[in-house]
């Protein structure tokens, strides 16, 4: 950690000290002294462009600490394709390649992440036939989150929804593709978190 500035090294033991009670920059401010909130940002940011941590653009205080900087090009377990349809494939386990993406791309920890590529419309306009889709593992979900996920060994990309006891798989592409109520037989495998599109 030689390359990083006192400050920077300060605000990284502090950040690591608090990951489970996560800091917010005023916090951060005011424990370490530091003169505005403008200056700790700054230092943050740069704690991210030298690899040292990973922050959710939607949470600030959602953050992952790294002991030692993450390469600019990670590989990713690509499992094949998910159906954005009636139907798919079991997604067993069992990757059929690894594919480099820039690790700037994935605002959490490269082993958490998974990528399956898109078949069907069902998903369309934000997800097209042959997108590729990074999703963050995970055995639950949000409602409105868009789920990979396994419902009857067919594996599936749709919007999430619970209410009560009942789970619906909702298609954006409502028009063509009905919700899907889902039975006994269904597994989470991640939330989507980014889409690369070829199209």
């Amino acid at each position: 950690m030689e390359d990083l500035h006192k400050n920077q090294l300060l605000i990284f033991n502090l950040l690591k000290e608090n990951q489970d009670n996560p800091l917010t920059i005023r916090q951060i401010q005011m424990d370490l002294d530091i003169s505005s909130p403008s200056v700790v940002l700054h230092h943050i940011q740069k704690l991210e462009n030298k690899g040292y941590l990973k922050r959710n653009p939607n949470n600030p205080r959602d953050y992952q600490i790294f002991l030692s900087p993450e390469r600019p090009i990670i590989y990713i377990n690509y499992y094949g394709y998910a159906q954005c349809g009636s139907n798919g494939t079991f997604l067993d386990g069992n990757p059929l390649d690894r594919i480099p993406v820039a690790s700037k791309l994935l605002k959490f920890s490269t082993n958490e992440a998974f990528m399956v590529k898109a078949r069907g419309n069902s998903m369309k306009p934000q997800i097209n036939e042959g997108d590729l889709i990074i999703a963050k593992k995970s055995k639950i979900a949000k409602n409105n989150d868009i789920v990979v996920c396994v419902l009857d060994n067919k594996v599936l990309v749709k919007k999430y929804f619970r209410l009560h006891d009942t789970v619906t798989l909702i298609s954006l592409n409502s028009n063509e593709h009905p919700p899907i109520i889902v039975n006994e037989n269904f597994i989470i495998e991640g939330i989507v978190k980014n889409v690369l599109s070829y199209n």
